[in-house]
This record gives structure tokens, sequence and C-alpha cells, in this order.
């Protein structure tokens, strides 16, 4: 079974001009000295196109470049502020380059030993090479970090239902034993924030793909059929010539995308109890994350990060 938790909310506070960040951390990695992690939320910053201030990540069409900067550099000063999750003064503050993809819902992933000049293409980083923060952006989708904690080496991945299909984090398992020597039972994994099987509705194709690849895909979708009144109340109006004589209202079809990973995990080796999902819905809470479902694309970007101390 999936390790629930409720999110381990630290405080930072950068300059006057913005409000109050919070970053979420796992209890697990959180023990682990050498890491540095975090799921940023909607909550601080200063853009001001999404509702108030707010924490928007990404560089999106509304918001404003110098806005995401400034918003960038609070949330990685917050992560890599002191152990108690304060951020660092300005003057103390070593730079940690952040490492972001042009994400494209790939399964492709690659291994940074330093910052690129130019974002590389592609849905998972990894590292062992202290000093970097690698993120990935996301608004729906899940966020998934990787943490090997023998051999002190990291690795972040964007898994929507595409990147799923095309295994990205079970394939992040096998880039970290390839490049680094990771074994399964050393990894432990954080599933942030996104969209839950309670508002992730998806088309009959999507079930298709999934049922083509994974033996259990039956586990990962629930199907609903809406009450019709006026169906129920008035049956002859929908007569049709299949039987049994009336049409099917259409199914809603919702997707686990939180359980297909863990199941991808699982099936590469990484134990049950090694594997974290803070169970937070981002369609639910649109007071806490976005969502760019719920808010119809017109949403900022979270982030999810993780970095190697010297």
């Amino acid at each position: 079974m999936t390790i629930s938790a409720a999110a381990t909310i630290r405080k930072a506070h950068g300059s006057k001009n913005l409000t109050r960040i919070d970053v979420l951390r796992a209890p697990s990695l959180s023990q682990l000295p050498w890491l540095v992690h975090g799921f940023s939320t909607r909550t601080g910053g200063v853009s001001k196109v999404y509702g108030g201030k707010s924490l928007n990540l990404g560089f999106t069409e509304a918001d404003s470049r110098s806005a995401v900067e400034r918003n960038r550099q609070a949330f990685a000063g917050a992560l890599v502020g002191d152990v108690e999750g304060r951020a660092s003064r300005p003057s103390k503050r070593k730079s940690w380059p952040l490492v972001t993809g042009r994400q494209i819902h790939s399964d492709i992933i690659h291994c940074v030993a330093h910052a690129p000049k130019h974002p590389l293409a592609g849905d998972g980083l990894i590292t062992l090479t202290p000093g970097i923060l690698l993120a990935v952006l996301t608004a729906d989708c899940l966020p998934v970090i990787l943490v090997d904690t023998k051999r002190h080496a990291v690795g972040v991945f964007h898994a929507g239902w595409r990147g799923t299909i095309q295994r990205i984090v079970e394939k992040g398992v096998g880039e970290m034993r390839k490049n680094f020597g990771s074994r399964s039972s050393d990894l432990k994994a954080a599933i942030g924030p996104g969209i839950r099987g309670c508002c992730y509705q998806v088309g009959p194709e999507v079930k298709d793909r999934f049922e083509s690849q994974f033996s259990y895909a039956a586990e990962l979708f629930r199907e609903t059929k809406d009450r019709d009144e006026i169906h129920e109340r008035y049956p002859l109006l929908f007569l049709t010539a299949r039987a049994p004589g009336h049409s099917e209202l259409p199914k809603k079809i919702f997707l686990d995308l939180p359980e297909a990973n863990r199941r991808q995990l699982l099936a590469v080796g990484v134990l049950a109890r090694n594997i974290l999902d803070f169970d937070l819905c981002t369609s639910c809470h649109l007071d806490r994350f976005f969502s760019h479902r719920a808010e119809r694309g017109n949403t900022g970007r979270m982030m999810a990060a993780v970095g190697i101390r010297d």
C-alpha cells in the first residue's frame, strides 16, 4: 500500500515584496542531511495574474518573465536554506543552478553533470553532481522524485499519462542503475501533488492504450455513469435497435495516475515502504495548487526540485 502522508510544510521568507512560500517535503527524505528537495505550491511569490500573489514558476504567456525569475530565485532560496527550512540570507547563499527541461511528455531522461546552456528536451533528469537543482514543472501531471540513499544520487520526473504509458519512472530507475550503480532497494521515491483518480477523467482511447501495456491496467481505472432523470422518466425516447432496447448512458472514465506510477516503481524493485505519496489532488485544492484542467489552461506552474549538498 502506498504510504500516504500529510505534507510536511517548511516556511520560508524571501524579500519584503514576497508573500510566504510553502515548500512541501517528504518526511522520509527530510531525514537525509545531504539532500535538498521540495515541491512548491501556488502560495507566495510575486505573480499577479493567477489570483493575488502567487508562486508561478513557469514561463507562461500570461505572466512576466521578471516575476517568474524572482519566484524561481525565492523558491530555490527556500529549498537550499538551512536544515530548519529557513531561507539563507542572500549574502551567505551559494548559487545553485536550476536545471529544467523542455518537457515534451516523453520518456527521455538526461544525466546531468553540469548546468546546460540550453534546456534539454525531455521529462526526466538525474545527477550525481552536488550543487545543482534538478526540477520539473507541473500543473496536474505528477512530479516524482527518486533518491539513492547509498550513492547520493537523485532524479526527478514529469509523469503525465503519456509519460506514464512510456514508463518514465520505471526507466528512471533503470537509468540510475546504469549511470550510478543504484540498487532498487536503496531508492526512495516521493510522488508529489497532481491530479488524482477522483478528478482525472480520460477518454476510452487512454484506457485502451494502458490495457495494451499493463496487465494490471483494469485496476487503474474507475468508471461511472451520470444519473439522467430524463432518461429514467421517459425511457421510450431512448429506444434503439440494440438489445436490450435502450441506449446506454456514456461512461465516465477516471485514471489513477499516482497508482500507475507506484506500480511501475514496485515492478522494478523499489520497496513499497520506500514509496511516499503525498495524496494531494491539484484539481481538488485550487487554494493550494495550480491545475491546468480545473482552471481550463489559464494557470501557473509548480515545481518539484531535488539536489545534493556538497
